[in-house]
């Protein structure tokens, strides 16, 4: 935890102009943490309540960063529990190709648990954000024993009822997880002469029937024309849903 005069010394370079992005590579702190002092600069609290497991059973509060997450964790997230730590820990591995998206992880994970430390280890051509809390089950019961698409993969009503509310954020976290935006090329013929044509396109893979499902049957709840091209694959490729996808969505940066 950082003491009060490293966010004052944070907080006065950013007063001075300077970007999230420079402060963060100049001092080594994430710019969630200091996204955060910006709110507040007050330590947070060690003893913050889950919000699942609390007396009240409210609903996190950070909606849409949830909505992404949860994402992320039923694309390329596992929590694991190992005997030697007192709680287990969400991993999200993240590509080193797209630096975006591991900021974007650590943001969302930082908004969700502001209380617990977030942390990055590299790995050969990955990135895991990673986080420790006693809570996390809680948060995503559908962590459980062996693969995902070896177990069913059902969404709590109340998990549901996030992905309703935010389903662009739900749909983002699993691009960004499992997809990918290309560009494809065809070619036809013009008087005569091939020409080529190109086009966006996005994909998910996923070998879980019930994650493909959810991100299929939310991509309906939004309008968005797909087909499956394989047993684990799904296309969008019309235009007019590529441009959705292209404003709520983007490709990984």
């Amino acid at each position: 935890m950082y003491d009060l005069e490293t966010r004052k010394r944070a907080l006065a370079l950013v007063a001075q102009g300077r970007s999230l992005n420079s402060v963060s590579k100049q001092t080594g702190i994430s710019r969630s943490a200091i996204r955060r002092w910006q709110l507040s600069i007050a330590p947070a609290s060690l003893k913050a309540e889950c919000p699942r497991c609390s007396p009240q059973g409210r609903l996190p509060n950070a909606a849409v960063a949830y909505a992404y997450l949860l994402g992320l964790y039923l694309g390329d997230g596992h929590i694991i529990h190992y005997r030697k730590h007192r709680a287990p820990s969400l991993s999200i591995a993240c590509g080193n190709s797209w630096p975006g998206l591991i900021d974007d992880a650590e943001d969302a994970v930082h908004a969700l648990l502001p209380d617990n430390k977030v942390f990055r280890v590299r790995s050969i051509g990955c990135t895991y954000v990673k986080l420790y809390s006693k809570h996390l089950p809680c948060l995503f019961p559908q962590h459980g024993a062996g693969k995902k698409h070896d177990r069913p993969i059902i969404l709590e009503p109340w998990q549901q009822e996030f992905v309703n509310a935010h389903p662009w954020g739900f749909v983002r976290g699993l691009v960004h997880s499992d997809g990918c935006r290309i560009t494809n090329w065809t070619t036809r013929m013009v008087s005569g002469k091939p020409k080529r044509y190109e086009y966006p396109r996005y994909f998910f893979t996923n070998k879980s029937d019930d994650i493909r499902k959810l991100f299929t049957d939310t991509l309906d709840r939004l309008g968005i024309a797909w087909r499956q091209t394989n047993a684990w694959n799904i296309s969008v490729a019309r235009r007019a849903s590529v441009a959705l996808m292209d404003k709520h969505v983007g490709p990984k940066y």
